[in-house]
């Protein structure tokens, strides 16, 4: 019994989120003589077509690829998702305004809005067929032992897992970087994402619309068609104390304060789902490796979502760790040395500090309330919407491309 219960791996990873999905899928895929555990701890919501999912993630054309890469986009596309094809961003107190548009940049879109639960169903589906990956769900893990070889997890329920690297994909909350005392640097915006999704009285144009207001930005992310009627998600940020009243409304209150606030860019908003409010908080950790464990997403950072970018810079970690491990892999170096994990660290880290900075830039410059700067602000969109080549070189930057 005893040998049964202790399983060695090459690598482990907790969390069956997108990006740990992701990463456990490309790596077992890239190296199929080594072997990997994924744990996970609660059983996730399964997609459903007859309702969309109140979480989505906009994604660029670099991850769309990866999904492609890891054998789960063409799932993921054979059942729902709405390509969008321009953007469309303004300022609240002031007539400043840009317009994307990815005919600009001679591609077909500028990313694809797509449900999160549709993303881990078709990346677990592909796992499964993997038989280098031991998927364990749902199981906690109990805890953590390292020694200067590996790190061994003792699960709830008794078994004994052990590999020479830890990979935590367990989220902003991460158990893993507290447990093993990565120190990190945060704070609290004062504001709460509310996410939902609402029916709209006009076609969404399969544009993604976002107005930006001093007590945060109103983003509208186009939802394909569903016979004659039309859906968006919403994520809404709102100062704390203003997202505790709008979720306390009804229904009908809050689709027309909904309908204000997007100053009715799809006309009235003619129904809602169930809403969700999600504290927000800027956390960066000031390593994303030691010896034996490397920090993935959002274990390592979590940033604004004005731009969507979070499940983005989560799937680029993935690229990179993925390939520093299968170089490593391949000269048959140690998976979990600090060597070999700084390569990734190095690689990843000052990407996700430039796109914080410019995330944290662009929340403070909209939330200002002074006027000169006010003034700046719009007459700067304005400028920039003029000036193509400018406009279509940010295209790209949020494309990944």
């Amino acid at each position: 019994m005893a040998e049964q219960k202790n399983r060695q791996y090459d690598v482990i990873v907790v969390g069956a989120g997108m990006v740990g999905a992701a990463f456990a899928c490309l790596f077992a895929q890239a190296n199929p003589k080594l072997k990997l555990a994924l744990i996970e701890a609660h059983q996730g919501a399964s997609y459903s077509p007859e309702k969309f999912d109140p979480r989505v993630a906009a994604l660029t054309e670099k991850s769309r690829s990866l999904l492609e890469c890891c054998g789960a986009w063409q799932s993921i596309a054979e059942k729902r998702v709405s390509a969008y094809l321009a953007m469309d961003v303004w300022d609240a107190e002031g007539t400043g305004r840009i317009r994307f548009n990815s005919q600009d940049v001679h591609q077909p879109n500028l990313g694809h809005i797509v449900e999160n639960s549709l993303v881990v169903e078709s990346l677990l589906n592909k796992i499964q067929q993997l038989d280098n990956i031991a998927f364990l769900c749902p199981v906690r893990v109990a805890s953590y032992s390292d020694s200067e070889q590996q790190v061994t997890l003792e699960l709830d329920d008794g078994r004994l897992l052990s590999a020479p690297l830890l990979v935590a994909a367990d989220g902003g909350n991460s158990a893993i970087r507290q447990q093993f005392n990565f120190p990190t640097r945060e704070w609290d915006y004062g504001h709460s994402a509310i996410v939902t999704t609402v029916e709209t009285e006009q076609v969404n144009q399969q544009t993604a619309w976002q107005r930006f207001m001093p007590t945060g930005p109103l983003a509208l992310l186009p939802l394909d068609k569903a016979g004659d009627k039309h859906y968006c998600s919403l994520v809404w940020s709102q100062e704390s104390a203003e997202a505790e009243r709008l979720m306390a409304l009804d229904d009908a209150e809050f689709c027309r304060e909904l309908g204000f606030a997007s100053e009715h860019c799809l006309g009235k908003i003619t129904a809602v789902d169930k809403r969700y409010s999600i504290p927000l908080r800027q956390r960066h950790a000031t390593d994303y490796v030691v010896e034996r464990v490397a920090l993935l997403g959002d274990s390592a950072h979590t940033i604004h979502p004005l731009a969507g970018q979070g499940v983005n810079l989560g799937f680029a970690d993935v690229a990179a760790l993925v390939d520093t491990l299968s170089a490593a892999a391949k000269r048959g170096n140690d998976l979990g040395s600090l060597m070999t994990l700084n390569k990734y660290q190095r690689q990843r880290k000052p990407e996700n500090l430039a796109m914080m900075a410019a995330m944290e830039g662009f929340k403070r410059l909209f939330a200002a309330d002074n006027l000169a700067l006010r003034l700046l602000r719009n007459i700067g969109l304005s400028q920039v919407d003029n000036l193509k080549p400018v406009k279509n070189e940010i295209i790209k930057q949020v494309m990944g491309l």
